[in-house]
C-alpha cells in the first residue's frame, strides 16, 4: 500500500483475511486498497462488513465516507456520518467530513458540524480551516480571523497556508472597515465583546491602513491589554502570541502571517534585514506542536 501497488496489496490482504477474518485493521486496509483501485463495489462490500462492529473505530467510518462519496452515495454518506457521530461524539475528523459533505450540497448546517468538531476535538485542525473560510464569507468579523490563525499555527507548512494568510489580511481590513467596532451587536458572546472592546481601543494604530507593520503594532498592544485585564478569558492562541512577544519573536511571526501576502518583495527585504530574528522564529516554530486547550470554546 505504501508503494502504491494496490493490486498486490489486495491479493495479500485477501489471503491474510482467510487466516484472520475478524481482523478490523486488515479489513479497513483492504477496503482502502479497493477504493484506490476505484473498485467501489468491492470497497463498499468490504467496509460495510465492519461498520457498526465492536472493532470499528472512527477511522473505519472515515474510510466508508471516502467510498460512499466516490460512489456518489451522498445521502447514504450523510446518514452514515450521523450514525458514526453517535458512536464517536468527540471525533473531530467525522464532524469535519460531515460538514464538508453538507457544504458541497450547499447545506449551511455545515458550520454546525465544524463548530461541534472544534468544541469536542479542539486539537484537530481541519475544522478550523473550514470554519474560518465560512466566517470570512459571512458577516462575522471575528471568528474567521481567530480560526484562521489557529489553523496556521497547527499546520504552518500546509499547502492551504497561503489561502488562509490572504484571508487573515483581508479579514483585518474587514474588521476595521468601520471607524468604530460594534461591540454590543446582538448575538456577540462575552468573549467576542471583550475582543472587540480591546480592538476598538487600538483603532488609531491602523488609521493609515492595514499592513504587516501596523498589524504587528496593533496586535502587540492587543495582547498586552488582554493579559493586563483580570477579566480576559484564557485562550491558547493569545497565550501563544504572548510567549512570542516575550521571546522577541512577535514581529517575525506577524511578518510570517501577513508580510508575504501584503508585499512579497518587501517581506523578503524584511527577512534580509532581520535574518537572525527570522531564523530564531522558524526554529521556535519547528520545535513545538501547537494545540488548542480543552474548555476554551467561546463561540
Amino acid at each position: 500500500m505504501r508503494q502504491g501497488d494496490h493490486a498486490n496489496a489486495i491479493i495479500v490482504l485477501n489471503r491474510a483475511l482467510l487466516q484472520a477474518p475478524n481482523d478490523a485493521q486488515m479489513t479497513k486496509d483492504l477496503a482502502l486498497s479497493y477504493y484506490f483501485q476505484r473498485d467501489n463495489s468491492n470497497a463498499l462490500k468490504t467496509i460495510n462488513s465492519v461498520l457498526d462492529k465492536d472493532g470499528s473505530d472512527d477511522q473505519t467510518y472515515q474510510i466508508a465516507g471516502l467510498i460512499y462519496k466516490q460512489g456518489n452515495m451522498v445521502k447514504d454518506a450523510e446518514k452514515m456520518y450521523k450514525r458514526a457521530l453517535k458512536k464517536f461524539p468527540n471525533s473531530g475528523p467525522l464532524y469535519n467530513e460531515l460538514g464538508e459533505l453538507q457544504w458541497q450540497q450547499q447545506n449551511f448546517e455545515a458550520i454546525k458540524q465544524w463548530e461541534k468538531g472544534i468544541e469536542t476535538d479542539p486539537s484537530y485542525s481541519k475544522n478550523y480551516y473550514n470554519a474560518s473560510k465560512y466566517y470570512y464569507l459571512s458577516t462575522d468579523k471575528v471568528w474567521g480571523l481567530l480560526y484562521g490563525e489557529i489553523f496556521l499555527n497547527m499546520e504552518p507548512l500546509s499547502n492551504k497556508a497561503p489561502e488562509i494568510k490572504e484571508l487573515l489580511l483581508d479579514g483585518y481590513k474587514k474588521l476595521f472597515s468601520t471607524a468604530s467596532l460594534d461591540v454590543n451587536e446582538k448575538g456577540n458572546s462575552p468573549f467576542v465583546k471583550a475582543y472587540l472592546k480591546n480592538m476598538n481601543t487600538q483603532g488609531n494604530i491602523v488609521s493609515s491602513g492595514i499592513s504587516a507593520e501596523t498589524l504587528s503594532m496593533l496586535r502587540t498592544r492587543f495582547i498586552l491589554d488582554w493579559f493586563n485585564s483580570p477579566d480576559s478569558p484564557s485562550f491558547r492562541l493569545f497565550a501563544h502570541q504572548q510567549q512570542l512577544l516575550r521571546e522577541g519573536l512577535f514581529e517575525a511571526y506577524n511578518q510570517w502571517l501577513f508580510g508575504s501576502t501584503q508585499n512579497l518583495s518587501a517581506y523578503q527585504q524584511w527577512i534580509n534585514n532581520h535574518a537572525t530574528e527570522y531564523h530564531e522564529f522558524l526554529q521556535f516554530q519547528k520545535g513545538r506542536i501547537f494545540k488548542m486547550a480543552s474548555g476554551e470554546y467561546y463561540k
